[in-house]
């Protein structure tokens, strides 16, 4: 493992099918962005470091397939997860009403109690809008996650999604530490508590 990296978090990215799950990963991953992207087929796995106030640290992100047949890799994929995008397409409310189907999945499977949840509403350059933003922060906050809206076309609030996600990861060192505690890491001094605003400019909300 590399040396001056703190911590490998492993993090999830849930939501129905066709919501943009693996358009975000890759726009994250890879700054990428392709209109034709199939349907995931089970789970996609890609790696990415990075730095959150100075502090680095590798995802290892987990895509799944939202179709009902891949349902059944949903156990071993849940566990051990430390972070969690549930993600939803601000054009289809369909999509959005199904968030407490993957709430309720996630607490049935998920190993711990306190993994850091970001929701995502998706696709925010297209037009034809369904689901207002109030209505995301309402759920957001009703379920004590973090919360942005993002576009995976135009790259809008993608970075911003996992890094706020890694940040508070990296703040609740119950979730973390224990896999770290071996090799006597030192988180950076920056002032503990949230606030800074980072990358995002202080458009995504917390609870």
């Amino acid at each position: 493992m590399d040396e001056d990296v703190l911590t490998t978090l492993k993090i999830l990215i849930i939501g129905e099918s066709g919501v943009g799950k693996s358009s975000l990963l890759l726009r994250f991953t890879d700054d990428t962005f392709d209109p034709e992207l199939a349907a995931t087929i089970g789970v996609d796995f890609k790696v990415k470091t990075i730095s959150v106030d100075g502090n680095k640290a590798k995802l290892a992100i987990w895509d799944t397939a939202g179709q009902e047949p891949f349902r059944t890799l949903t156990p071993s994929y849940y566990r051990g997860a430390q972070g969690v995008i549930l993600v939803y397409d601000v054009t289809r409310r369909d999509t959005f009403v199904k968030l407490d189907n993957w709430l309720n999945e996630l607490e049935t499977y998920c190993t711990r109690n306190d993994i850091v949840k970001m929701l995502v509403g998706n696709k925010i350059d297209k037009e034809n809008r369904e689901v207002d933003r109030n209505e995301g922060l309402k759920f957001a906050r009703k379920h004590s996650m973090l919360f942005i809206e993002a576009s995976a076309k135009t790259c809008d609030g993608v970075q911003c999604a996992f890094e706020e996600l890694v940040e508070k990861i990296i703040q609740t060192p119950g979730l973390w530490e224990s896999e770290s505690q071996n090799r006597g890491v030192k988180l950076s001094n920056k002032e503990e508590g949230y606030g800074g605003g980072g990358a995002c400019g202080g458009y995504c909300s917390m609870l």
